[in-house]
């Protein structure tokens, strides 16, 4: 079920990496508008998402005129 879950993350960019995107997903995050319900901080706390994960989030989330939450 978990890699179902993983596949449905297709809305990620492909530079975010496998690991990084298989674990926004299997902690409910599929979709950039999920991560507006997030902090930059609380992401990093998951396993495999790091600065450079947040940043190339915050990029494609800028470009959806979109924010993570404070």
């Amino acid at each position: 079920m978990a890699r179902a879950s993983a596949d449905s993350a297709d809305e990620f960019p492909p530079s975010l990496g496998r690991v990084a995107t298989r674990e926004l997903a299997l902690n409910g995050f599929t979709r950039f508008a999920d991560l507006t319900t997030v902090t930059r901080r609380e992401l990093l706390a998951l396993h495999g998402v790091g600065p450079k994960a947040i940043r190339i989030l915050d990029e494609h989330l800028a470009e959806r005129g979109m924010t993570f939450a404070e």
